[in-house]
């Protein structure tokens, strides 16, 4: 087929279908605003300003008290910069010499100078202490949801929402970067508007309800547009959440060569954008209802404003109030609307907050509650016996239970293999032998004690898992081999589980050695074949010296000789601890002393290799399907 052929062909084809859209059920699929009241979300300010404080206070106190200080400050000062402004203002528009009047002023001036001043070096001060809460208060937040998020009950990963729940926490931490100078910015706009509000009440009471309602509008407007802002966040969450693994899996280069080899690039280039379209749909579908707030409440705002200074001329030119005091009301007016606007601002930046801040805490919450309280009973130091009762595991939002009804036994020293099609339940059978899963029905228990009621830190302290997805975590070698287990001075021991693994030749030849950083994103670090990088796994997992050792296909990435010795260091090791291959390649459970068969979350068939190899069923056909090419 010549070229233009194959481009008239590729021109006339469809388009690729859109992402789908995303839809939810239940109780994380409500906008939590959709019912609440506008007072009540005013009424949030309060419980969140006091929310940052308690955060900030565990932070950093010293700062938080220089912080309340400065407002301090700052209001004394505004308070004293209006009252000096009526002294200077009498004599200055008062009667005789120019001269006299000014010599008059001066003391005055003196004074609002001084306050002027002490205002100002009051705002530097803030910033300074809110340039100390923000970095660290940030970083406590982002670590309480990274420690949330991986000490969950690995079942939580399965249920609906929670991945996009996690998204909306993220946003709530990204906030914490703005939320205590917003807080600050708000109490010293709202201190200096009560300030110049008291003073402006004190010239003529008539002033103050007047400029509270030209102010009241833009309030009102912005708390409605931020509750707007949040409705397209909350809409967006989702696709936003799709959107960002897809960048991810499109751009990280450990999968380029797939990207671009089996021509995927236009396609997840489509994907990206109109999962972006999208969101932007939703967002500029918004707008108008942005703009008729914006407008009506501009509109409000902009007659009871020429109504306030209406009123103040009114009553300068009918001879109600001095000139100077009339003077001294224009600049309390300027001061107090200034002051009210940043109000405005600040308070719906900081309403804006509160509810991504609830969205974290929410998160939170519900990490805690699902983080594992299984019982303060600790195994023992040695792992004799596993045994499973009738075990039934069935994943959330699931109708078949991956597990079904499984009965087993594992003594120390007993090398068991377990096979079977890929969905038969093999990798789900490990996650309830290490109590990463409980089961939904029957008991697992190690040495008698039931996983249920075992801390299950003191149970994973003595497991070693080779998972088929392993990390390929952007460390040093060493690191990447002791991750997880303390380790002294000596590189003895990381060596030998280097050697046992086939991988000292490997490390030899990085640039660094065991202090290579594995990763060729960052500068200077060195990047390993799969092979290895499986190697580094097994090794990881041996270095823990497990009572129970878990290889999920240990070796699917290892070239023959690699295989060999992965299989060899099992055997040689196996009489310390209960030892579980989970393999696809059946020739590789001869090393077993007990194989197990599973189909649909069971186990159909059980026995030693040549038993099972003549007993001709499920193994004995895929052993002969694997050995038909």
């Amino acid at each position: 087929m010549t070229s233009a052929a194959t481009h008239t062909q590729q021109s006339t084809a469809p388009p690729p279908p859109p992402p789908a859209e995303i839809t939810y059920s239940g109780q994380y699929s409500v906008n939590p605003l959709a019912e609440v009241s506008f007072r009540r979300m005013c009424g949030q300010i309060p419980a969140v300003l006091g929310r940052i404080a308690r955060l900030s206070w565990r932070t950093d106190r010293f700062a938080v008290q220089l912080l309340l200080g400065c407002q301090a400050v700052t209001g004394v000062s505004a308070a004293v910069l209006l009252a000096s402004t009526a002294h200077v203002m009498k004599p200055v528009l008062g009667g005789g010499p120019p001269g006299d009047r000014l010599h008059a002023a001066v003391p005055a001036l003196l004074v609002v100078a001084l306050a002027a001043a002490l205002g100002r070096g009051s705002t530097a001060v803030a910033t300074y202490a809110e340039r100390r809460i923000t970095p660290r208060l940030m970083t406590e937040t982002d670590s309480a949801l990274v420690e949330a998020v991986c000490r969950v009950e690995a079942s939580a990963y399965a249920e609906e929402g929670f991945s996009d729940r996690h998204e909306a926490a993220e946003m709530g931490v990204i906030r914490t970067q703005v939320m205590v100078s917003d807080a600050q910015r708000f109490l010293s706009a709202l201190i200096r508007m009560v300030t110049a509000g008291g003073v402006l009440s004190v010239l003529n009471p008539l002033m103050l309800p007047l400029l509270l309602l030209a102010v009241l509008p833009a309030g009102v407007g912005a708390v409605l547009t931020a509750r707007v802002d949040y409705e397209i966040h909350y809409a967006n969450i989702a696709d936003r959440n799709v959107r960002g693994m897809m960048r991810w899996w499109a751009t990280t280069p450990k999968y380029g060569d797939e990207v671009r080899a089996n021509s995927m690039t236009g396609y997840l280039v489509h994907w990206y954008r109109a999962l972006s379209d999208r969101c932007d749909r939703r967002t500029l579908a918004a707008a108008p209802r942005t703009l008729r707030i914006a407008a009506l409440s501009a509109l409000a705002g902009g007659v009871f404003l020429v109504a306030t200074w209406s009123a103040l001329a009114w009553l300068a030119v009918s001879g109600r109030i001095a000139l100077s005091v009339a003077a001294t009301a224009v600049i309390a007016v300027q001061t107090t609307l200034a002051a009210l606007s940043q109000v405005v601002v600040n308070g719906a930046a900081v309403f804006h907050t509160s509810l991504y801040l609830g969205d974290m805490q929410a998160f939170l919450d519900d990490a805690a509650a699902r983080t594992p309280k299984r019982g303060p009973a600790a195994p023992c130091d040695a792992v004799e016996r596993i045994r499973l009762d009738e075990v039934v595991y069935r994943y959330p939002g699931k109708d078949k239970p991956a597990v079904d009804g499984v009965s087993l036994t594992l003594e120390r020293g007993q090398i068991l293999a377990i096979v079977g099609a890929n969905g038969s339940g093999k990798s789900t059978l490990t996650r309830l032998l290490t109590g990463i899963y409980l089961a939904d029905k029957g008991r697992v228990t190690w040495n008698g004690t039931d996983l249920a009621g075992v801390d299950p830190a003191g149970v994973w302290a003595q497991t070693g898992l080779v998972p088929q997805i392993f990390a390929q975590w952007p460390m040093p070698v060493r690191e990447n081999i002791t991750l997880g287990q303390p380790r002294g001075h000596d590189d003895a021991p990381v060596w030998e589980v280097v050697d046992a693994v086939g991988l000292r030749e490997a490390v030899d030849d990085l640039p660094a050695g065991l202090d290579t950083l594995l990763s060729r994103e960052v500068f200077g670090g060195s990047e390993l074949s799969g092979g290895q990088w499986q190697r580094i796994a097994c090794s990881r997992a041996l270095f823990r010296r497990p009572g129970l050792l878990i290889l999920d296909e240990p070796t699917s990435q290892m070239d023959p000789r690699g295989e060999h010795q992965i299989f060899e260091r099992i055997k040689a090791i196996a009489a310390g601890r209960i030892t579980i291959v989970v393999t696809h390649r059946l020739e590789n459970t001869k090393v077993a002393d007990h194989i197990v068969v599973m189909e649909h979350g069971r186990i159909t068939e059980q026995g030693r290799y040549d038993d099972l190899v003549h007993a001709g069923g499920v193994f004995a056909e895929l052993l002969r399907l694997s050995q038909d090419r």
